[in-house]
């Protein structure tokens, strides 16, 4: 009931607006190249560029000239502003856990993430890769998010959402950037931008730079204080600091000719801490290091064989790794399991496990607009992945109540099947999809589409969507959308071995995801753009590692299910020349179906606002806030719920100092709040329980010069 109250208000907000906002004699026309404009633009909808308001998906932009605005220094900062997407953390490397409308997992690999339509995903976990190490922005031309399911375009994973980042060409850069940032954390980051042509090329060159020592909030208790209380010890680490420093270099290449666009890229990750700890207990000393090269040529043609085809081939290559530098300890030295007088591991608990993988894809898709009131689009496609290598060293094995057991000194175990956590493996994905965007009247518009797939390791798929499209008036349209989603097992759940905590199941079905929705788009101004979405999800087959009644050892099966609604309002203002104002408010109930208690770790309620102020010619004021209500715990989690918090930042900025400079001062949670996010729970005992801080005040400068 409260739910529906709330959407009736939301009802009456928009035909109050509509009502006293209206203007008698506004230009019909102005209104709809205000709707259509190009910031309004996306084309991971559907695979062609169209207009926000039509795409058959609820979705979100963000220009680089946002990213600025918010000023933002990474990839994380700039997600958090979408609503309806909550970015939690991982205790391991604090890696971001995109949350969308309460769909919430350790590893988050209910979230596809593209660059440049290419997808970025692992085969270890089905994440981004576990040492992610964050991506800075400067190289970052806009953002188009998916709030929903994409399968029946994008196939595996693009599940609870999809996030295309999208980077700069020539056109984008236009000339020479050069920029450095300093701030706390001893943070220092520099960025050289270059686009131009060159013998009938358009290039364009980007190169980041950044080096951090990262937020060092405390972790009053961790793992290892657990095991102290029960062994006896005294070698918690904790109360400490979360190890987050790291050093990026990210580089890119963009080159295009007439049909063809060649890119090129390397994330490259050193000195990577592991955050709160691997196995959540401290480790200060620990590095990661990580490569990630990729590659793509794409051939486009508007008028393939005439003006009514448009084709689209591209063939890429992707090389990742996680990789050791130091010794990366689960637990702290003279960790003890009963090894009574000496302790078991006087060095600690060292795991030092490296993975190395290669992606190479393929697909071709052609639209075809001969059809009066008919555009079809069809596409072949493949994706060969390879888990090509696996190493690890350690010093530890299991036993069978999966505490740690001495091996001696440290071992290498490549190879040892009695002793290694993984074997190398690959993955061969074939798909086929259809989709027609059939225009019945002028006002209304049907988009239905199925994707086939087929895997090597677990069979074959099939994902249907329908999107109603209504342009209910010329400054209104009313979408009803379904999508159903799959999410592909990952090699971790489907063949862990020698490991008694969490061991894998070759016999593993994808997870699946059906979603309803309802969205409104409106524009009852030039100045004013309002949106709302209803939505309704039932996701089944969650893959969950559940303990054997006699061995009670932990594996991986299809045995969860949640079913979850709610509702995303953004509002757009642009109250004088000056000003304009961007707000959105999302709301979700999600419950755990085995439980019938909400499945936790997403906020209930976010509310987001934004300001930009031009007080003076070239000087911009950008204030932010960022509310975040009600986190409930996850079933068999008895803390109490996490607090709320809201943080507010201010970003000053002046543009054109003698034209070609530009310098900015950031201050990001201003007032220093205690703001954390939700720890794992375990099953005997929570490692971390005061959950995972996150960093309180900090401060950055910036300066650019564009020539």
């Amino acid at each position: 009931m409260f739910f529906l109250i709330r959407i009736v208000f939301c009802l009456f907000i928009l035909h109050t607006v509509d009502a006293l906002a209206l203007s008698p004699g506004m230009d019909e026309e102005e209104a709809l190249l205000g709707l259509y404009g190009d910031k309004e633009m996306i084309s991971i909808a559907t695979g062609n560029s169209k207009p926000i308001a039509k795409a058959p998906a609820v979705a979100t932009v963000i220009t680089a000239e946002d990213i600025k605005e918010i000023g933002a220094t990474d990839l994380d900062e700039v997600l958090e502003t979408v609503p309806g997407l909550h970015v939690a953390r991982n205790p391991r490397g604090y890696n971001p856990i995109y949350t969308f409308r309460g769909i919430f997992s350790q590893f988050n690999s209910q979230v596809l993430v593209l660059i440049n339509g290419i997808p970025i995903t692992n085969l270890f976990f089905g994440d981004r890769n576990q040492v992610w190490g964050g991506m800075p922005v400067q190289a970052i031309a806009r953002i188009e998010v998916i709030r929903g399911p994409g399968s029946a375009i994008y196939g595996a994973d693009a599940f609870a959402g999809v996030i295309n980042i999208i980077t700069k060409t020539k056109e984008d850069i236009k000339g020479t950037e050069v920029g450095a940032r300093a701030g706390s954390f001893d943070t220092w980051d520099t960025w050289t931008l270059h686009g131009g042509a060159w013998s009938g090329f358009d290039i364009a060159v980007m190169l980041e730079y950044g080096d951090t020592d990262g937020q060092q909030e405390t972790i009053d208790a961790d793992a290892q204080t657990f095991l102290d209380s029960r062994f006896g010890t005294d070698v918690s680490l904790a109360p400490g600091p979360v190890n987050l420093q790291r050093e990026n270099f990210d580089a890119r290449l963009d080159i295009a000719r007439g049909h063809w666009r060649l890119r090129a890229g390397l994330q490259r990750r050193r000195n990577v801490g592991t955050g709160a700890g691997v196995a959540e207990a401290l480790d200060p000393k620990g590095r990661f290091a990580s490569d990630r090269w990729n590659a793509d040529l794409t051939y486009y043609n508007p008028e393939f064989f005439n003006e009514n085809w448009n084709v689209k081939a591209q063939l890429s290559y992707l090389d990742t790794s996680q990789e050791v530098e130091e010794d990366v300890r689960l637990f702290p030295r003279g960790a003890d399991f009963g090894g009574i007088p000496e302790p078991d591991f006087p060095v600690g608990v060292i795991g030092n496990p490296e993975v190395f993988e290669r992606h190479i894809r393929f697909n071709m898709s052609a639209f075809y607009t001969g059809f009066k009131q008919h555009q079809i689009r069809a596409g072949v496609g493949m994706h060969y992945g390879d888990l090509y290598d696996v190493k690890e060293v350690k010093n530890f094995t299991l036993d069978s109540r999966g505490l740690p057991r001495p091996l001696g000194s440290l071992r290498d175990v490549t190879g040892d099947l009695s002793q290694a956590f993984l074997r190398e493996r690959d993955r061969k994905n074939y798909y086929l999809f259809l989709q027609d965007v059939w225009r019945f009247s002028n006002d209304w518009e049907l988009t239905a589409g199925v994707r086939y797939d087929h895997f090597s390791d677990f069979g074959n798929t099939i994902n249907p969507r329908l999107a109603l499209v209504w342009l209910t008036r010329y400054n209104l349209t009313t979408k009803l959308l379904y999508g159903r989603a799959f999410r592909a097992p990952s090699f971790a759940e489907l063949f862990n071995i020698n490991n008694p905590v969490a061991l894998g199941n070759p016999n593993l079905d994808p997870e699946n995801l059906e979603t309803l929705e309802l969205s409104l788009d409106y524009h009852p101004t030039n100045e004013l753009h309002l949106t709302l979405s209803l939505f309704h999800y039932w996701w089944n087959d969650i893959i969950q590692f559940i303990p054997h009644p006699k061995t009670n050892i932990n594996t991986a099966q299809n045995a969860g299910k949640q079913t979850g609604f709610g509702a995303e309002l953004e509002a757009g203002w642009k109250l004088t020349p000056n000003f304009h104002l961007l707000s959105n408010y999302a709301f979700q109930q999600s419950t755990d179906e085995q439980t019938d208690e909400n499945a936790g770790n997403a906020p209930h309620h976010q509310i987001y606002l934004r300001g930009n102020w031009e007080f003076l010619p070239h000087w911009h004021l950008s204030p932010q806030f960022n509310w975040v209500i009600d986190r409930a715990r996850a079933s068999g989690d008895n803390r109490i719920e996490i607090d709320d918090y809201s943080i507010f930042d201010l970003t000053l900025r002046r543009r054109a100092i003698k034209e070609h400079w530009e310098v900015a001062f950031s201050v990001r949670n201003l007032f220093d709040v205690d703001a954390r996010e939700p720890s794992p729970v375990g099953t005997l005992v929570t490692p971390i329980p005061h959950d995972l801080p996150l960093a309180g005040r900090s401060f950055f400068g910036e300066l650019r010069l564009h020539f």
